[in-house]
Order: structure tokens, then sequence, then C-alpha cells
């Protein structure tokens, strides 16, 4: 007789969840680059730049943060990092809404709360995009 070991493997994330947070992080990133630009030329379009990349980066986040909730309570392994990723995405995704509050006041008002704010959002969601992409779906190869 031979005897059949079933391993359950992690689920990989959706599809439309993968594009969503893949989506996210470049314009949270540009948002970052834009105000990086800003702030060496204080040429206010950097900053039209930076409020419009962090809106784009908000609206992809929010439903990213929506898959993310149904994933949490889908998972029955894993609970930890699940958790763990859904916290890094809300803390993120609240930090971006306030660097977007932060960048609708006048450009000239904008640093160096918006620099700062956007060095710790572009960190928190390359945490929360490498969780979920790599430690989400880790396992052996069967």
């Amino acid at each position: 007789m031979t005897s059949i070991s079933v391993h359950a493997r992690p689920a990989p994330l959706h599809p439309l969840h993968a594009l969503l947070l893949g989506g996210s992080l470049p314009l949270f990133l540009g948002a970052l680059l834009s105000d990086i630009a800003y702030f060496n030329s204080y040429q206010i379009q950097w900053s039209n730049f930076a409020s419009w990349l962090i809106a784009g980066a908000l609206l992809l986040s929010g439903f990213a943060l929506l898959c993310a909730v149904i994933g949490l309570f889908r998972s029955t392994r894993r609970q930890g990092s699940a958790l763990v990723y859904f916290l890094l995405l809300l803390a993120g995704w609240m930090l971006g809404l306030l660097n977007a509050l932060v960048h609708a006041k006048d450009a000239w008002a904008v640093m160096p709360a918006g620099l700062v704010l956007s060095v710790v959002v572009a960190l928190l969601m390359l945490a929360a995009t490498c969780l979920g992409f790599f430690a989400m779906r880790t396992g052996g190869v069967q």
C-alpha cells in the first residue's frame, strides 16, 4: 500500500488583488519622486503631479484593501501574515489619505510634511506589497 500525503498549498493572491496591489506601489513611489523634485526645484507643477498620483494610488490601494479584508476572512491558514499584511495596507492607506489632505493645501504649505508623509507611505506600501506577494504564498515546491 502506498500512503498519500496531502499538502495544502497557500493560495496566491487573486489576479485582480495582485493587479491593484502592484499598481498602487508605483503611484506612491511616483508621488514621492514628485515631492522630492518639488523640494529641490519649487516648481508648483511637481506638487500637482504628487497630488494626482496620490489620488490614483489611494483608489487602487483602497480596492486592494477591500480584497485584503475579504482574504482575511477567507484565510484559514497563515492568519498571522494575513493580519499583518492587512494592517500594513490599512496604515499605508490611512497615512496616504492624510498625505492627500496635506497635498490639498497651497503648494508652498505642503513642505516638509508632504515629503515626510510620502516617504513613510511609500515605505509602508513597499512592505505591504512585499508581504502580499512573497510571504503570503510561501511554501515548498510541490
